[in-house]
């Protein structure tokens, strides 16, 4: 996902430019992407399981016909996992040209503010590698998590399409 920078954007009012979030819960977290980067959200399909496959991805399942990788949001961001049930989400994302389902506990709402109510995260001297969250904003009261999806899903050959 990218959200312009309103400093560096061309266009003025990119600042106040109403940004769209889905949000989704992820055991007790609640984190949100781009709208614009969701396909479609599924209800929970048993993935097959890929060898050699990271640990994050749950396996690979049949989108009308065509192979999607399954990524568990809960393994990828170091939570605790349970096993999916039926009331398990898959949240259909594309980024950067490839398509790919994302492991959630349940889809929330679509969230909208100001692009400029966007904070970067603090900087912490966790790993760089797991530095899974692009931006932080509040909400009604709650602080609202928003992924980076090409940091979630690195690289061609982490997720195999």
């Amino acid at each position: 996902m990218t959200i312009a920078d309103p400093a560096t954007s061309p266009d003025p009012n990119a600042e106040t430019a109403e940004l769209e979030l889905l949000s989704f819960h992820v055991g007790d977290h609640e984190y949100s992407v781009d709208i614009m980067a969701v396909r479609e959200i599924r209800g929970w399909t048993r993935a097959t399981s890929l060898p050699h496959a990271p640990p994050y991805v749950r396996g690979v399942i049949n989108l009308r016909g065509a192979v999607l990788p399954v990524v568990d949001l809960a393994l990828r961001l170091g939570l605790d996992v349970e096993e999916p049930t039926d009331r398990n989400v898959i949240i259909v994302v594309d980024i950067g040209g490839r398509t790919v389902g994302l492991r959630v506990d349940a889809v929330s709402d679509i969230l909208s503010f100001p692009r400029n109510a966007l904070q970067a995260p603090p900087e912490m001297s966790a790993d760089r590698d797991h530095a899974f969250i692009q931006a932080l904003t509040i909400l009604e009261g709650r602080m609202i998590r928003i992924l980076d999806l090409g940091a979630v899903l690195p690289g061609d050959t982490d997720v195999a399409a």
